[in-house]
């Protein structure tokens, strides 16, 4: 069997990182060539905790459609657009599909909002038995089979190419590699498309709206920035992420991280703490 490639590049979105290295091994893979048009890439999570002990992990949104396989939860996910939490206890293992930012619209035939804080069940989408395929998933032997085995599964619905893909990766790396950027219009100016227009597009092919997409993106670099113990001064990280004041500020990024900034920083410092019993 062809050895898996991991993605190289360091993950985001993982609440207080350092903790959570030590209660899980998280890997993340690319797809095959035949799959790169709609996947971006696998992800896998495995734990095995000491009896008594749990660990709940906080994952922060993201743009993006995931398959998850997970032992009786196996399911489509929408665009989420709070944070999720997973309470990790005895020892299992999770693989999931994170599909490309619009990959998602022509596997689902109808704009990608219309599932945005939803899950859909396997047979929605997929002509299989659900039972069946997260068995064969979940009971592989290795990382290769248990991607193999979800591969299989999406190679029954892959859709053509769809252009409209290609833009959305554009449109989103404008935001992720402009970090001023805190304004729908100067995005829309950006990509060279109307306001009504990049709504639409969004609204087809994302899920969610793009000023959801800008103020996700800078509380996540935020976070980021926290977790990795940089000094930061928050009036000025307020500021640059297009908030009025620090209080503002605040309250979203405690409402999504489930800390206030100062304290993260402290917990992500102190390595989170153990597993907790």
């Amino acid at each position: 069997m062809t050895s898996l490639l991991k993605v190289r590049d360091r993950p985001k979105g993982v609440v207080n990182p350092a903790a959570a290295k030590k209660a899980f091994r998280l890997e993340r893979y690319l797809p095959a060539p035949d799959l790169a048009a709609v996947v971006e890439y696998f992800w896998l999570v495995e734990w095995r905790l000491p009896d008594g002990a749990s660990h709940v992990q906080r994952t922060l949104p993201s743009p993006c459609i995931h398959l998850v396989f997970d032992q009786g939860r196996t399911a489509v996910f929408g665009v989420m657009t709070g944070a999720f939490e997973y309470t990790q206890r005895g020892s299992g293992r999770v693989l999931g599909v994170r599909f490309r930012p619009g990959a998602f619209r022509a596997m689902l035939g109808k704009p990608v909002q219309t599932i945005t804080d939803q899950t859909l069940r396997l047979s929605a989408l997929f002509d299989c038995d659900e039972a069946q395929v997260e068995h064969a998933v979940l009971s592989a032997p290795d990382d290769a089979g248990m991607v193999a085995a979800a591969s299989a599964l999406i190679r029954r619905v892959l859709p053509p190419a769809d252009p409209q893909v290609a833009r959305i990766e554009a449109i989103l790396k404008i935001v992720g590699e402009t970090p001023g950027l805190t304004r729908v219009e100067e995005l829309a100016e950006r990509a060279q498309l109307s306001m009504r227009r990049l709504q639409i597009l969004f609204k087809e092919y994302v899920g969610i709206n793009p000023k959801w997409v800008i103020r996700r993106n800078r509380l996540l670099d935020a976070a980021d920035q926290l977790s990795s113990g940089v000094e930061v001064n928050l009036s000025e990280l307020a500021l640059a992420l297009g908030y009025y004041d620090q209080a503002h500020f605040t309250s979203d990024f405690e409402k999504l991280v489930g800390k206030p900034p100062a304290d993260y920083r402290r917990s992500c410092l102190a390595q989170g703490g153990d597993v907790t019993v």
